[in-house]
């Protein structure tokens, strides 16, 4: 079976030896006594479990370098205080140790930075929300979590809106085999300004050389402000067909207006 080499932080992780159950013991007990190598045997010999948790997060662009170095430090402390006389599976104990240290790296180096303080109380919400779901077995609102804590709507909201994470204007959300739909394509237009005379002249004068239908689709698009779903649903057409009609316009004015 074919093996492929995938580097990350300069290991090969199709050289990443797997360790059976009884391998392990046997190193946890050298460890013990003192054996460094065997540290690093446990170490190396558990590096793909760190692989397969920092896999969940491939959605969030990360550099998967920095996630793996990270997912090892909880790697590292899992297997130091690691007991074999509780009778379970370091994979058992290790999980959440990894998880934690990935998930804490995460928050805390986020692209938009956030004040400690707003952290602990985004924190504390969630965390009386779940306490209150399974108390009162259904959803809570924001409104009854902030009565809980004593606080203003507008910080609980506030809070958590603050742990959102930024998605590019560039996150491709539909495709329909054909052209990719981006989010930018869902964004409105509403900052219109005013341009120079001659600029409007020869922009004027270039639409005006555009078929009706691409006339109609950059107007509403870029006058008016609307959305392509909405245009859509105007012309009776598919989204992935306004996005491509529209395309095909700008790329027809681009080479008019050179």
């Amino acid at each position: 079976m074919a093996r492929h080499k995938v580097e990350i932080s300069g290991v090969n992780t199709a050289d990443i030896k797997v360790l059976t159950s009884e391998e392990m013991d046997e190193l946890f007990i050298k460890m013990q006594q003192g054996d460094s190598l065997a540290r690093e045997e446990l170490i190396n010999g558990n590096l793909k479990l760190v692989l397969s948790i920092i896999k969940k997060f491939n959605h969030r662009n990360e550099n998967l370098d920095d996630l793996f170095q990270v997912g090892c430090v909880g790697l590292v402390k899992a297997i130091d205080n690691f007991d074999l006389s509780h009778g379970v599976k370091l994979s058992t104990y290790a999980v959440p140790m990894i998880l934690g240290e990935v998930k804490r790296y995460l928050r805390d180096n986020g692209s938009l930075r956030v004040s400690r303080s707003l952290k602990d109380l985004a924190y504390n919400v969630l965390k009386t929300k779940e306490n209150m779901t399974k108390k009162l077995d259904r959803e809570v609102a924001v409104e009854e979590i902030s009565e809980e804590l004593g606080i203003p709507v507008y910080d609980a909201l506030t809070a958590l809106e603050a742990m959102k994470s930024p998605v590019s204007i560039f996150e491709p959300i539909y495709n329909d085999g054909g052209d990719t739909i981006y989010l930018y394509d869902q964004i409105e237009d509403k900052s219109l300004k005013e341009q120079d005379l001659d600029v409007n002249l020869a922009v004027t004068n270039a639409i005006q050389d555009l078929d009706s239908r691409e006339r109609y689709i950059i107007d509403q698009r870029y006058v008016i402000g609307k959305t392509q779903m909405e245009i859509a649903s105007e012309l009776g057409i598919s989204q992935a067909q306004i996005s491509r009609l529209e395309k095909n316009a700008i790329n027809t004015l681009k080479k008019v207006l050179k």
